[in-house]
This record gives structure tokens, sequence and C-alpha cells, in this order.
């Protein structure tokens, strides 16, 4: 994590020292951040040094360091999730005071597999900037930890909402869907194949808005090229995962998009067995019935998506140009991050996001002299951790501001153009964009 040492606002060395509980509390290497001047008053702390200072000098905020209460500028709170190789917490930025999920993973038990899992995991999220796709706000490394410091989606998993409340309706149904969609599409063009697209890797933010995660099995595959490795969930796994030694990851992908899309329309897995070998047997032999109550057009999108052949499945862009995806709106992604001190230095060519940014960095009391030593260090820094939480918030806010607050009552066939889902699906982009 970032040792940060202040020097009458100013940073002096902007490396990092790793903090871990069993260290004492001289290990944490922070050093004071302003003293009072022996001619003078004291110096008044920005909010940034406050916090250094904090770190390093207040008995309550050292306490919770060396008990792994807090690590860097976030305070942990509960547990959220877990995985195989990791658990997820919440936690606060003590700056912004925004909650954030944390995955916490043990080094020690990483072996040199699931090392290169969580290196590609990082790489794919960097890359990836899309309303839609869970952000990764900052990498924390301790001796003996490693936190992926990510956006907080609190509105649950798309698995728990459709296992605790049914089915959903084919109009909220095109909302996600157009979502995850869009998501994969940004994955695609970037390309980065997910490999464990389900409905426990999707998550809301709000009751219109989901967001794609887990990026554990993704990795970079050109157009065309062959992969050899097993990755995700079975339900989920396309036939040639079963019966071929190499395939194509983006038709695995859409595979695992033909049966999300199954799941939300139907509340069941159209592949289902008691056991993995009964399941591989059914995925193989393509078999499964489509209840009466979906419409025709879903129908066909879900058959021409779960095509036992991958070259015969549609495609992305058959799939958000499909007759029943007609009228929905799909989110576009988002414009990289920029923490650069010349591009922030450039004042006339700012957005008006990015001017917005600029401001709230430099009232916290982060000087330009701290993003230019910053620079090369990514997601491993404090300094970029801050600006992209900051930006996200932003954006956010301008989001908000665009979506009308009414809209007309008037019906239509199957849906209300007054009901939140109308709204959801009518300004999709904008929802998304503010979680």
């Amino acid at each position: 994590m970032t040792a940060v040492y202040v020097n009458g606002g100013s940073l002096v060395n902007p490396h990092y020292a790793r903090w871990d509980r069993r260290d004492s509390v001289e290990s944490v290497c922070l050093t004071e951040c302003s003293k009072e001047d022996e001619e003078g008053p004291p110096q008044q702390l920005t909010p940034f040094e406050k916090l250094t200072q904090d770190m390093s000098q207040d008995e309550k905020v050292v306490r919770e360091i060396t008990l792994g209460k807090r690590i860097g500028f976030y305070r942990i709170r509960g547990e959220i999730g877990s995985g195989n190789f990791s658990q997820v917490k919440l936690g606060i930025h003590s700056l912004t005071k925004e909650k954030v999920a944390i995955k916490i993973l043990d080094k020690t038990k990483l072996d040199q597999k699931t090392q290169r899992l969580l290196s590609r995991e990082i790489s794919s999220m960097e890359k990836l900037h899309h309303p839609n796709i869970i952000r990764l706000y900052e990498v924390v490394e301790t001796l003996s930890k490693l936190h992926l410091v990510m956006e907080y989606a609190g509105g649950g998993e798309l698995f728990g909402k459709i296992n605790n409340e049914g089915k959903l309706s084919e109009p909220e149904s095109k909302l996600i869907f157009s979502q995850i969609v869009s998501a994969v599409k940004h994955m695609h063009d970037n390309q980065i194949i997910h490999r464990d697209l389900k409905a426990e890797n999707v998550f809301y933010t709000s009751n219109t808005c989901v967001k794609v995660g887990d990026f554990g099995f993704s990795t970079v595959s050109k157009k065309g090229e062959m992969l050899n490795t097993f990755c995700g969930s079975p339900p989920y796994a396309a036939p040639e995962l079963f019966r071929d030694e190499h395939y194509v990851g983006v038709y695995v992908d859409i595979w695992a998009l033909g049966v999300l899309l199954y799941f939300m329309v139907t509340g069941t897995m159209p592949f289902r067995a008691e056991t993995v070998a009964k399941l591989k047997k059914s995925i193989l032999e393509g078999t499964y019935s489509v209840p009466p109550h979906v419409s025709e057009p879903c129908h066909r999108l879900i058959r021409g998506v779960l095509q036992p052949i991958p070259s015969e499945r549609h495609g992305i862009d058959y799939i958000m140009n499909n007759e029943w995806m007609q009228g929905v709106p799909y989110p576009t992604p988002l414009e990289p991050f920029q923490l650069n001190p010349k591009h922030l230095s450039e004042t006339s060519t700012l957005k008006e996001e990015e001017n917005e940014v600029k401001s709230t960095l430099e009232h916290l009391g982060i000087t330009e002299e701290h993003i230019r030593n910053n620079q090369g260090r990514d997601a491993r820094s404090s300094i970029t951790g801050v600006y992209r939480i900051i930006l996200h918030r932003v954006q956010r806010k301008k989001a908000l501001e665009s979506i009308p607050m009414t809209l007309p009552d008037r019906k239509e066939k199957d849906l209300k153009k007054g009901s939140r889902v109308y709204r959801g699906i009518r300004h999709t982009s904008k929802f998304c964009s503010i979680l």
C-alpha cells in the first residue's frame, strides 16, 4: 500500500510500503504530514494530509490497521461474499466516504495457476470501461494479502433475485439482457473473453441497472484464437467445452448468454441434471424445451444462440439487432480513465466532468506533483483509487441530472409507459451510468 511522505503538502517519496496486521506500528512507514512551525501557527492540513497523518499518529486508526480493520485508505466492514480463493468485504473509502467491495486473497494460498488467473483478472478490469461492468478502483498489497478494491453493487445478484422472486417479465428481461449483451460486446471488442458468465456474476446496482463482474476466469484472446482451458460453471458450459480439445472463446461466452436469457424469462435452467455426467450428456444432446408463455421472438432468439455448432450461433451484433430486442437502447462504453498531470493541466480542453474531478482532487489536497509521482502505477496506487472513485461519482451525478422526472402515462401492449420497467428500458444507458 502507499507510503506517503508529505512535507508541506508535496509528495517526497511515492513508493509503496507493505502493511500487514503482524507489522509493528513503526513499520507502517508514514511520516507526519505537517509539523507546527517554530515561528508561526500550525499549518492547515488538507484532508489528504490529515488522513496520512492519522494513519501514523492517530491511536484508533493505527489500531485498526494493526488488526486488519483498515487497509490503506479503506475501513473494512462485514463480509458480503466469498469465492473459492477469496472473500469479499464491504469497505468505506476514508476520503470520499464511498462504499466499495474489497476482494481479499491470501497470497500464501495462491498457487501459480491461481496467480496467473488473478493477474488476468486485474489486467482485464483495467482495460474495460463500460457502465455495465464492475469497475476496478485500486489494488492494495500487504505482506500476506492482496486486496482488489472494486465498485460496490449493493442490489444483490441476478441469480438471487430470480431464485427468490421468480422469472422476470419479458420487458424487464430485455432491459437486463441488453445491458449484459452490451457489456459482453465491449469485452469482445477489447479481445477479452469472460468465460464465467452466469446469473451469479451479474449484480444489481439499482432496480433497473446490472453490472457484469468476477473476471477471475477471463483471458485475452484474439479473433478466432483457440483456447484449451475449461472454465466456468457446468450448467452454462457450451457443448464444445465437453466435446472438443480446443474452443473459440467468443462462442463460449455467447452460449452462456443464451443460457442466461433462458433463465431470466423462465426462472429455470435449460439443461438440468442430478450429476455433472448427466448434465454433460444433456448439453451435448442439446435437448431442452421452452415454456409456452415465452413469446415466439424470444423463443427464436434463444434457439438461435443455443446452437450446438459454435459457428452457427447468433453473434453479438445479431443479438443486439434481433426482432425481440427492438426498441431497447444499448449503453455505450465510457472513455478510459486519464490520471495524467499534463492532461489535467490543460483546463481549456477538459470536459465538464474532468474539471469537476480536478477541482475535487485539489480540494482534498491531491496536487499535480502527487499525480506526477503516481505515473506508471495504474491501479496499485491510493492516488489512482481516489481519482477513479471521484470520477465515478461525478459520472453518476451527471447521469442523474439528465433523467426526466416524469414520463407520459400512455400504455403500450404488455407495458405501461409510466412504470419502473419502462423508465429503465427507455433510459437504460442513463440509469447504468449512475451506479
